[in-house]
């Protein structure tokens, strides 16, 4: 059976003006006198080709619908992920080069409904077969990624924003290939997609999915927020106009961490005996 999007060994089954008719190898039964084959067009046949010659080629459609072989290297093939260039932004998408003579579709509704990619952005995707069998891309890899990581609890990784979700929070392709996701209560700061992240993973979850955070071990998390503190103190004349008793959304907003986080660097200035907690704010001493 011929794949679309995949490698593919084929033979030489018979010479044409347009280059050579290819086929499997071994036929079943079933197909016998009913072959499938597939053209490879005369600039890509090698030399000396003669029926019966193996060839290794990669199949995708043309622009007229039609199957057909190249032995171009795509750089990205049938459930694949990695990085594609947009090459240029039309009617019904982008076009991404993905090493291949046509241009690889990515459609609009395959995008983030609000972050239109630009030309010459190099984003994540995957290729997948549309309705009509015909590959194209998607930034909605969550599908072809992994969930067999070598990472454990508190190992350190990197990875990509590929979707974020005010309910859960911000979903990550690990080493763009392994399922990771930030929950929205270890978000300190703003992702959007694409973005780079290098995060600590929290736990592992049983489906070997990554629960992933931004925040470093408490202790160095503390000295950490603790010195965010004390230098927006010194901004704002030695002074924060609110307590650990604020709003967990103001605290949030103004310092990009939890209220959890603000009450214990808090404490640990407190502590060293740097500031004094009034009923108007917090003050430096």
């Amino acid at each position: 059976m011929l794949r679309i999007g995949e490698k593919q060994t084929l033979v030489v089954e018979k010479a044409v003006p347009m280059g050579v008719y290819l086929k499997e190898k071994e036929a079943s039964e079933e197909a016998q006198g009913n072959e499938e084959h597939v053209l490879l067009p005369r600039t890509q046949v090698p030399e000396k080709a003669e029926v019966g010659d193996e060839v290794e080629v990669f199949l995708y459609k043309d622009s007229e619908d039609r199957p057909i072989a190249t032995r171009k290297e795509p750089k990205l093939t049938l459930h694949e992920v990695g990085y594609l260039t947009v090459k240029d932004v039309g009617r019904i998408g982008a076009f991404l080069d993905w090493g291949l003579d046509k241009d690889l579709l990515l459609p609009f509704h395959e995008q983030p409904r609000d972050q239109r990619v630009q030309k010459g952005q190099s984003i994540l995707c995957a290729v997948y077969l549309d309705k009509s069998g015909r590959l194209a891309a998607t930034m909605n890899v969550y599908p072809w990624l992994s969930q067999d990581s070598p990472y454990h609890k508190g190992d350190e990784v990197h990875g990509t924003v590929y979707e974020t979700s005010e309910n859960f929070g911000r979903f990550v392709a690990v080493d763009d290939k392994y399922s990771g996701l930030i929950p929205k209560k270890e978000l300190v700061r703003e992702l959007k997609v694409g973005d780079k992240v290098t995060a600590r993973v929290r736990q592992v979850r049983p489906d070997g999915k990554l629960d992933l955070t931004l925040r470093e071990p408490i202790a160095d998390q503390m000295n950490t927020d603790a010195q965010i503190i004390w230098k927006s103190m010194q901004e704002n004349g030695g002074s924060l106009p609110f307590t650990d008793k604020a709003d967990p959304e103001l605290i949030r907003s103004k310092m990009q961490m939890s209220k959890a986080q603000f009450k214990r660097a808090v404490g640990h200035l407190l502590k060293e005996g740097k500031i004094s907690i009034e009923e108007d704010g917090i003050h430096a001493k």
